[in-house]
């Protein structure tokens, strides 16, 4: 079964980051179209996902177009019931529905006034009194949900599921913001910030396309919160310890220096998001650590 789905610039499309997760966090296979934000490469990828008229959409395999990250999540659950994007249990899965229709058509003054910029961390933002009404039902639903569900882990209905995928650019807007909030919910941010599909996904935003105007704040900037990507770089020529790229098998054109070894990919893109965090790669750190 192959899906088709529309995303827009990853650093900063908060609704295309969980389409994508919706995928790979899950192990479901998908071909990405992509646009850039405030362009018209929108409308234009769109022409192709009638009648969804935001990113993300979703294509099926039979051809059939759908849009709405919420529709996206349930057709998935639907077609992929081994999968666990829902918990298992019935009276969980109630609690990880509520939670992510919620977060879908809800906290409209945070998203306004922080919207997600996977690029940057801000010392502050002075959050006004809207901003800090979000965050505290923010955290009450967190809280609620644990309790309600019993999880002790990093997640709020047991295992990673649709509910902490429809929180994801939530918590990267208190990364990004240094919005203020207490343990638990500064642990469950924290717990988003170091997962293997977040960091992939963060890796291609650092280098997928220019920085967006529309989202340049001028706050005191400090370091990104999450995992600290291992030091590599981007080097000129071909010598390398591979002949194929890592993960298209394809002659390597591009390479990177780590640690003092260099190693090779089969063009820029695949270079670039590994030399912004090595360590999200599997295929990659399986050829380092060889």
């Amino acid at each position: 079964m192959v899906y088709e789905l529309a995303i827009g610039d990853r650093a900063y499309s908060s609704w295309s980051l969980r389409g994508w997760l919706l995928f790979d966090a899950f192990g479901i296979p998908v071909k990405l179209k992509t646009a850039r934000l405030y362009t018209d490469e929108v409308a234009q990828v769109l022409q192709g996902f009638y009648p969804a008229r935001t990113l993300p959409a979703l294509r099926l395999a039979e051809g059939l177009a759908i849009g709405e990250s919420l529709a996206i999540a349930e057709e998935l659950a639907s077609r992929h019931p081994d999968a666990g994007l829902w918990p298992a249990d019935p009276d969980t899965r109630a609690v990880a529905r509520m939670l992510a229709s919620e977060m879908h058509a809800g906290f409209f003054a945070l998203r306004n006034h922080c919207p997600m910029n996977l690029r940057v961390s801000y010392q502050d933002c002075a959050p006004p009194a809207e901003v800090l009404a979000d965050l505290a039902r923010l955290e009450a639903l967190w809280s609620w949900a644990r309790k309600a569900t019993g999880a002790t882990g990093d997640w709020l209905c047991g295992a990673y599921s649709a509910a902490d995928v429809f929180f994801a650019p939530v918590a990267t807007r208190i990364a990004t913001y240094n919005l203020p909030v207490g343990a638990e919910a500064a642990a469950y941010v924290a717990a988003h910030l170091a997962h293997p599909s977040f960091r992939r996904w963060r890796a291609m935003g650092m280098v997928d396309g220019a920085d967006q105007e529309f989202y340049r704040r001028d706050y005191a900037r400090r370091e990104w919160p999450g995992p600290r990507p291992l030091a590599a770089k981007a080097v000129e020529g071909l010598q390398a310890e591979n002949a194929t790229c890592p993960y298209s098998g394809d002659p390597v054109t591009h390479v990177l220096e780590l640690a003092g070894r260099r190693f090779g990919f089969c063009n820029a893109f695949c270079r670039d998001k590994t030399v912004a965090d090595p360590e999200a790669w599997p295929k990659f750190m399986a050829l380092y650590q060889s």
